[in-house]
């Protein structure tokens, strides 16, 4: 992994760093968790988008979405002249017709489906592809699954594109291949029960938006494999699987486990860290917690989620959400971002901060240093109020 970009990287973070994440000012503990912002997956797309523009100066970029889900980062390609292609367009002939072959393509760390990849090769542009390797060993997975009969059940957002991207994969390696995607334990516990009592009803049209063409839950949930999207909670994947599989001992008998439920732990181990490193902030002692990054961000979201179990949480994008001591903009788990009131308690205060897995260590450390500023501390290694 190389050297971050200085536009990205923070004096004030490596100055929490060197001295064990966890700084007293005054009356001002911060506590920085231990695992936090970009992870090798993000570092290496963001590092390899940055280094295409430097290689062919004198070529049209294009990238097929958002590089990761930080919109500090996609704006800063934008601005060195990368072009974005649209999203909402699902025929990749359509979508991809302003491409000429002497154009440059970056694929971003989620991956594209396997038809767009299919088209984007055949385009003969060159291509630079970034996509996650725990990514790639998701699609690996899925693969086996539709090669074996099994139908692959996804713990993740139908929506996303990392997920929208598995499921091509199951299409691609066979036309019969099937998928589920499921988004929460809920779901996870109505699936459950159509397996123990063979009663589908009301699977359509609750999931006909999540499953491939044609699915028919009577047939093909009979054998299923379970993945996830890389930045789902791991604690709900793991229920997800127990729940399961206890549905498919249930309904065919223990002996029949090996032939009709087959699981692999697909949760990114850097996603996993993270989540760990909120939990460990909690325990040690803090009064709340702020995190960073993109409020399109799955592993952003996941970790508040943990965090506003046991602590005020706040989700921000950047220290410009703080409007000062009595007001910040932050966006509520499930909901939408809102100003909330007195979110600075006053006297002595224990901070917890954290990044998702998309944030550069420069918006991290503008937000710790805003929070100082608002408590009448000077930041050592102070960055610019905006974080970059």
């Amino acid at each position: 992994m190389g050297r971050k970009p200085d536009h990205f990287r923070s004096p004030l973070v490596d100055h929490f760093r060197a001295h064990g994440y966890r700084l007293r000012f005054g009356e001002t503990t911060v506590a920085l968790a231990s695992e936090f912002g970009f992870c090798y997956g993000v570092d290496r797309a963001v590092e390899r988008a940055l280094n295409t523009r430097r290689r062919f100066p004198d070529r049209r970029i294009w990238i097929t979405g958002e590089i990761i889900h930080n919109a500090r980062v996609n704006r800063k390609l934008r601005e060195m002249g990368v072009l974005f292609l649209p999203e909402n367009d699902p025929e990749p002939g359509r979508r991809y017709a302003s491409l000429r072959p002497e154009d440059v393509v970056l694929i971003p760390a989620f991956g594209v489906p396997a038809p767009d990849l299919t088209h984007l090769r055949s385009a003969g542009c060159e291509l630079i592809d970034t996509t996650c390797g725990s990514v790639l060993n998701v699609w690996k997975r899925v693969r086996q699954y539709a090669r074996d009969g099994f139908t692959s059940v996804i713990h993740g957002k139908a929506e996303h594109e990392e997920t929208a991207a598995t499921c091509s994969q199951v299409r691609e390696e066979s036309s019969t291949g099937r998928f589920l995607v499921i988004r929460n334990f809920g779901e996870a516990e109505r699936i459950a029960s159509m397996i123990e009592t063979g009663s589908t009803a009301g699977f359509h049209p609750r999931f006909d938006r999540s499953s491939s063409p044609g699915f028919e839950p009577e047939r093909d949930l009979e054998r299923i494999g379970l993945a996830n999207q890389t930045t789902m909670l791991e604690t709900e994947s793991r229920e997800i699987e127990k729940t399961l599989r206890r549905a498919i001992a249930h309904r065919y008998g223990e002996e029949e486990l090996p032939n009709r439920f087959r699981a692999f732990a697909t949760i990114c181990s850097a996603t996993e860290d993270r989540q760990r490193a909120v939990r460990d902030l909690i325990r040690d002692g803090v009064d709340m917690v702020l995190i960073v990054g993109g409020y399109n961000s799955s592993n952003t979201g996941h970790l508040v989620k943990i965090a506003s179990h046991d602590t005020p949480a706040y989700h921000i994008e950047s220290a410009e959400c703080i409007r000062d001591a009595e007001s910040i903009v932050a966006k509520e788990l499930g909901g939408e971002a809102r100003v909330t009131r007195d979110w600075l308690p006053q006297g002595p205060v224990v901070i917890g901060v954290t990044g998702g897995a998309s944030t550069p260590d420069s918006l991290v450390g503008g937000v710790i240093a805003r929070v100082l500023r608002l408590r009448g501390e000077t930041p050592p290694a102070e960055p610019s109020a905006g974080g970059e």
